[in-house]
């Protein structure tokens, strides 16, 4: 319900001075803040200010409106003036007006919680309103309307003193604005802290992350050096065991060879992951060679079932091999793409209890490759365990784990991204688990047809061939064309010959290493060209400011056909939106 709470006229300067030092008061004995209360008297002030220049004067009326929690304190000015024409512009601060003529409107605007405008040919009416911050809908006391009676009805008194009223309000605001200030000043200078906190985190990070390579190149060193150390002793073990079981210094009891064989399989497992270790440090060290030949699948599967013969110790597991007929001769490394099949078909005949393991073999004709799977009725891998069993050491916990280093899936994806390729799996927990692994048909050839192949240029410079293959293989599924060069010469020459749009470059190089080709790369032909650094170099401080240009730099242990193919669409995206050369 909306109470009347009395009525002011203004027509001089006088009257808004005295209406404000009386709103003020009411706003008080209505319960608002002292902000509250400054906020609506000077408000009301202003479009007062605004009746007397632009309509000779008005009325102002104060309004208590509970109908709605909490209460408002509404302040009405009318005047019959001309009203104002292209009101949204002035309110929005768009057109100016003489002194007089519709100043204050867009500051009174903000400084009230509700703020509404009428404006015609017949006059104006503005309605300000603050709102109270009672919980309930008050009951004036008695004592406070009389006391709001004697507010209003009181005379314009000294206009001196009102002024002053106004300059002790505006102290106060004053004081309160300073008091921000002050809290401002503090909040920033506390925030310039913490921003040197970060800097100086992302430093220490930067140092950790350097020891962390250090540490890295030295456990890749220690496991190829231990490995080469291990395997000796190893393989005379199995010799001499082999000796034994083959009686040639004299018949064996049943008990000796029963032990004998115990000592030959703990020593051909011990060598096996020997191998696995020896291997992935060559892998992490960029020292693993890809010695490709040429192959057909049939020839393949066959040596495979005969090695993998032993395995088979379950009656209830069938081990199937299906290839498709017809399947074109494989250019790869025959040794390594047995050894990662080897790895998949003896993890799918330990978690399988019954049922089958099924190896099969096909031909993806529209993207040049080769897919072998290996298919299990076994246990299966729930979801969050997927990408953990192809982590270094990692293994699933379950009823059928029986040992094992947590080295042969690491490994096998790591041997199938070498050779140009990649292991996924697909399983569901109860369901069994499906394997597979994707092989270009011949290892150096570009995956799609050159006359096909369409996009930016990319050049790929290192002296290893298998990396350079490896990144080009990448590179064009993300959509690049891609031309090689195995020396810093070789690049510069293809370089001046035909600038590409981006340049994966190594470091350590015969003849003319990364540092030389990228100061050569400052020639204003070449500026802007951006360079992706792969390496297997522990870099230190020096060689990252010689480094400066680069767009980006990744370390050859670290590259994974996901992150190359993040930075190669980054890139692209950077071309898309340069303008042309």
């Amino acid at each position: 319900m909306k109470r009347r709470l009395g009525q002011l006229a203004v027509a001089s300067g006088e009257d808004v001075a005295s209406a404000r030092q009386k709103i003020m008061r009411v706003a008080e004995l209505l319960g608002l803040d002292r902000q509250g209360q400054t906020r609506i008297a000077t408000a009301v002030s202003e479009i007062a200010r605004n009746a007397c220049n632009h309509a000779g004067g008005g009325e102002v009326l104060l309004e208590l409106d509970d109908d709605v929690l909490p209460g408002r304190f509404v302040v009405t000015v009318h005047d019959r003036g001309p009203g104002i024409a292209d009101l949204e512009a002035v309110l929005s601060g768009q057109r100016s007006f003489a002194p007089g003529r519709g100043a204050g409107l867009a500051s009174a605007r903000r400084l009230v919680d509700e703020f509404h405008i009428q404006s015609a040919a017949s006059g104006t009416a503005v309605r300000l309103a603050q709102r109270q911050h009672w919980q309930a809908s008050p009951r004036l006391p008695a004592s406070v309307e009389q006391a709001i009676a004697q507010v209003l009805d009181r005379g314009g008194g000294d206009a001196l003193a009102a002024l002053r009223e106004q300059d002790r309000a505006l102290l106060d605001n004053l004081a309160e604005l300073q008091e921000r200030q002050l809290e401002a000043d503090r909040l920033s200078r506390e925030l310039e802290e913490t921003n040197r906190g970060v800097v100086a985190l992302y430093s220490e990070l930067d140092q950790k992350a350097e020891q962390l390579r250090v540490v890295s190149d030295m456990k890749s060193r220690f496991l190829s050096h231990m490995s080469h150390e291990f395997r000796t002793p190893l393989n005379s073990i199995l010799a001499l065991t082999r000796l034994l079981l083959d009686r040639v210094d004299g018949e064996l009891s049943s008990e000796q060879e029963r032990q004998v064989d115990y000592v030959r399989r703990a020593a051909q497992g011990l060598l096996e992951m020997v191998n696995d270790l020896l291997d992935l440090a060559k892998v992490e060290a960029g020292r693993l060679e890809i010695k490709p030949t040429s192959f057909n699948v049939d020839g393949l599967f066959a040596a495979l079932r005969g090695s993998l013969k032993p395995l088979l110790v379950n009656p209830a597991v069938e081990l199937i091999f299906e290839a498709e007929p017809d399947l074109p001769e494989l250019h790869a490394d025959e040794q390594k793409l047995a050894q990662v099949l080897r790895n998949l078909v003896s993890n799918a005949l330990k978690f399988t209890e019954r049922g089958h393991v099924r190896v099969r073999a096909r031909h993806d004709a529209t993207r040049m490759r080769a897919v072998f799977s290996v298919e299990d009725s076994g246990i299966g891998i729930a979801a969050a365990d997927r990408e953990l069993i192809f982590e270094e050491f990692s293994q699933v916990d379950g009823r059928l784990q029986r040992g094992g280093t947590g080295l042969g899936l690491p490994l096998s994806r790591r041997l199938a991204q070498l050779m140009g390729g990649d292991l996924t799996v697909a399983s569901e927990p109860g369901r069994g688990s499906t394997f597979e692994f994707f092989l270009p048909l011949r290892f150096g050839q570009a995956p799609f047809p050159a006359n096909e192949r369409q996009g930016p240029r990319l050049l790929v410079v290192d002296d290893e061939e298998a990396f350079r293959y490896v990144v080009g293989h990448i590179a064009a599924d993300a959509g690049f064309q891609v031309e090689e060069a195995a020396n810093g010469e070789e690049a510069l020459a293809r370089l001046q010959a035909r600038r590409p749009d981006l340049v994966v470059l190594d470091l350590q190089m015969p003849v003319m290493d990364g540092f030389a080709v990228l100061a050569r790369m400052d020639a204003p032909e070449l500026a802007g060209l951006p360079v992706i650094i792969c390496t297997s170099q522990m870099l230190q401080v020096e060689h990252k400011r010689a480094l400066a240009r680069a767009y980006a730099i990744v370390a050859k242990q670290d590259i994974s056909r996901e992150g190359l193919t993040r930075l190669f669409r980054s890139v692209i995206h950077l071309l898309d939106e340069s303008p042309p050369a």
